[in-house]
């Protein structure tokens, strides 16, 4: 049976927290959806939903139901992902589905934690940084979907649940595990249902995830995860193994970015300098069919032994322009469906290993592929793994990336190392 059973709101998401539990040792597998079935065998269960943007009573239907699916399959301890800016809105959807988990699991407390050092992410006395600026100050204050501007995360989850809201401030974070499992302990006694938790260091993360041990259920980013596995092992549920094992990548490569993050358009800006790059502009060719049709027409004469990078990515102000055309939802809408009709087209034409760019892209590419579990392998940058699809034809391996995550060379630097 698993031990961990992880609900993720976003497919890029699902895998970086998956990611970060290979590492630490436990086998894990990405579900696609909510389960059907039997669950595959791992220590972990991360499944990926696609409700970070969704209607708050969606995202809560959907969420439940993978609970279920899990707590059935005999998991122990339980986590729900969400991403390392805090990506939500006043009416959710953090708060509205973390109480619902909360209920349905029959506890009433639970830390919050998007930290993940690595990846530039940082709390302090609540405020959540992404590297030396606060997130009301970063690229994120634009995001198309989610725009973040209140650094407070004591004030942003207050706004989305009837519960209290407290905080676990880096002065006893760094007493470690038993201070931090003590200053919980006090917080829900005192009839608060959250804590958030301060973390600048990967060690800050470590005694966290200790000092959560015996909780019901978890919520953060990925980062507060990196503790668990450990817990595991000193209970003597953990064997050794070789976590990270995958088949070999074959194929064609070939990359797709949706996102319109700062590091995402850094990274195409970057692949230019080695490789063919087609950027797509929705703006001029309101149509994904055409955009589908343009893109395939420009790659099929150059597949090869060198990756092929398709890009529907933009700028804050072609973003704006776009949606002012056609309206936020159908502009998105958009560009997840020409992304999704590459994707496919590229797989049929021989393309094994494909890296796609956005939590909402790799969630329209996966379900357009048909694709329901992700067998989480090893590691490129800090929260984005290769991973293989299981029962794919042809064997077909993905590396699906938050739009923030990644070098600035992150596309020529993922089909290394065959």
């Amino acid at each position: 049976m698993p031990l961990l059973g992880c609900v993720a709101d976003d497919f890029t998401g699902a895998t970086d927290l998956a990611s970060t539990l290979v590492r630490g040792g436990m086998s894990a597998v990405q579900v696609i959806g909510v389960p059907e079935g039997p669950l595959p065998e791992a220590d972990a269960v991360v499944v990926a939903l696609k409700s970070r943007t969704n209607p708050p009573a969606d995202a809560v239907r959907d969420s439940l139901a993978a609970l279920d699916a899990l707590r059935d399959a005999g998991c122990r301890q339980f986590f729900f992902k969400y991403c390392s800016t805090f990506d939500s809105t006043d009416e959710g959807n953090i708060g509205p589905v973390a109480d619902a988990l909360l209920e349905r699991l029959g506890a009433g407390f639970a830390l919050a934690c998007p930290a993940f050092p690595a990846n530039g992410r940082s709390v302090y006395r609540g405020h959540l940084f992404v590297g030396d600026v606060l997130l009301s100050e970063s690229g994120m204050k634009d995001h198309p979907l989610t725009p973040m501007r209140d650094p407070n995360l004591v004030r942003v989850l207050g706004r989305q649940t009837a519960g209290r809201v407290g905080l676990v401030n880096f002065p006893v974070v760094e007493r470690g595990a038993g201070a931090i499992r003590d200053a919980m302990a006090a917080l829900a006694t005192e009839g608060h249902r959250y804590a958030i938790v301060d973390a600048v260091t990967e060690a800050d993360l470590m005694a966290i995830g200790e000092a959560a041990a015996e909780h019901p259920m978890l919520t953060g980013g990925s980062g507060v995860a990196m503790g668990l596995p450990e817990n595991f092992r000193r209970q003597g549920l953990l064997p050794a193994r070789d976590a990270a094992a995958l088949p070999t990548r074959r194929g064609h490569k070939a990359v797709l970015a949706g996102s319109c993050s700062r590091a995402t358009l850094g990274q195409v800006a970057a692949a230019r300098a080695s490789l063919p790059v087609l950027e797509l502009d929705p703006l001029a060719t309101p149509d994904a069919a055409a955009l589908a049709r343009q893109a395939l027409d420009w790659a099929e004469a150059r597949l090869g032994e060198v990756p092929v990078v398709i890009a529907a990515s933009a700028p804050p102000e072609k973003v704006a322009a776009l949606q002012a055309q056609l309206g936020r939802g159908d502009a998105g809408a958009l560009v997840e469906e020409a992304l999704a009709t590459v994707a496919e087209g590229l797989v049929a034409r021989g393309v094994g290993q494909l890296v796609v760019a956005g939590g909402e892209t790799s969630g329209a590419v996966v379900s357009r592929l048909g694709l329901r579990t992700l067998r989480i392998g090893p590691e490129i940058d800090p929260g984005v793994p290769w991973t293989h699809a299981e029962g794919a034809s042809g064997g077909l391996h993905l590396a699906l990336k938050s739009g923030n995550f990644g070098a600035a060379d992150f596309f020529t630097n993922a089909f290394q190392g065959e």
